[in-house]
């Protein structure tokens, strides 16, 4: 009698499981065209912004074009050779302050990344959870403080305590070009510390605070997006906090310390209050990273910008053309290894 229960039970429940089988000739149900009018209304806004900020780039681009124009017709490919800045006597180029440039922003991202890398692993890894968005607070707000507070802090509190360690660098490393300091002895010390003061190392160093923010705020959101299997795993396998760090953590977070860097190069690149209050301008190319005396693009603009004549404004247009192209390509770069990481496509690819 039981037998034959349980087997009248499985028949019926075959019967049913079979009769609940969707019919082939059941056509899906149609999908709404075009989605939710909310979904359409963010989508047309996001392309509106995008294409917004596309025509404000291309407009700047054109204007700084435009008025450049006088100025690169006369000059022509001895714009990017020449050192000297004298515009009114047709004798003008960028090598100086491109050079400067490039190197203050060299110098920036050296301190900025190791600080910003570090800063980052420390909030996502290592920081009580109760203190993380006080932490994350604290140094997003260093973005917010104004160029010329930090330029006014680098020229009357940061340089003359930088200075000592100038004069170590050249002492001991000085016959490295870059450290190497014309006209000093570092073994006197009477000699005077100007030969150290406004320099493209005080310049760099001052910009890295600047731009350590940015960076680290594009390293802490890709350390933050490693994929929590893989750290359960490590973990599982016996591997420390640092194992974790090293194996997990870093190796998915490169394309964001890549990113981070680029992005932070392209902020160093056009900082003008703070290395206009810092660095003696030279129109000459200055190698020597510990020497008074530095020039960038953005300095010279805001140094001639009232004294120039209308050749002289179309030759710093010029100059702030090839400044503009320069931190474009920098940017599309870090937007590019960004994209293309593991870090920005997302924890799941």
């Amino acid at each position: 009698m039981t037998i034959e229960t349980t087997t009248e039970t499985t028949t019926a429940t075959s019967t049913t499981v079979v009769d609940a089988a969707p019919d082939p000739g059941t056509k899906p149900r149609p999908l709404a065209k075009g989605g939710d009018p909310a979904d359409r209304l963010f989508r047309g806004s996001a392309r509106g912004a995008g294409a917004v900020v596309l025509v404000i780039m291309t407009l700047v681009g054109v204007f700084l074009g435009g008025r450049a124009l006088q100025a690169l017709r006369d000059a022509g490919p001895a714009f990017l050779t020449t050192s000297a800045w004298e515009p009114d006597s047709h004798n003008f180029g960028i090598a100086a302050v491109l050079t400067g440039t490039v190197l203050i922003g060299t110098v920036a991202i050296s301190f900025a990344v190791p600080l910003a890398a570090g800063t980052a692993l420390y909030i996502t890894e290592y920081a009580p959870r109760r203190l993380k968005q006080t932490l994350i607070s604290l140094v997003d707000l260093m973005a917010a403080v104004p160029s010329v507070v930090y330029g006014l802090w680098g020229l009357f509190l940061f340089q003359p305590n930088v200075v000592g360690l100038s004069r170590w660098l050249t002492t001991y490393f000085g016959w490295f070009p870059l450290f190497a300091v014309d006209g000093d002895n570092p073994t006197d010390p009477l000699n005077p510390t100007t030969f150290y003061t406004s320099s493209t190392f005080i310049a760099g160093m001052v910009v890295a605070l600047m731009v350590t923010p940015i960076a680290c705020s594009v390293m802490r959101e890709a350390f933050a997006q490693a994929p929590p299997g893989e750290r359960e795993g490590a973990f599982a396998l016996g591997a420390t906090q640092w194992g974790v760090i090293r194996s997990v953590v870093l190796p998915f977070g490169r394309g964001g310390i890549i990113g981070g860097t680029m992005l932070g190069l392209g902020r160093a690149l056009g900082e003008t209050i703070a290395v206009y209050l810092i660095i003696s301008p030279v129109f000459e190319v200055q190698w020597h990273i510990l020497q008074n005396g530095a020039n960038s693009v953005s300095a010279l603009i805001a140094l001639r910008y009232g004294s120039a004549s209308a050749f002289g404004m179309s030759a710093l247009m010029a100059a702030g053309l090839a400044l503009f192209l320069m931190t474009l390509v920098v940017n599309f770069i870090a937007s590019s290894v960004v994209a293309r990481s593991r870090s920005g496509a997302g924890a799941d690819a």
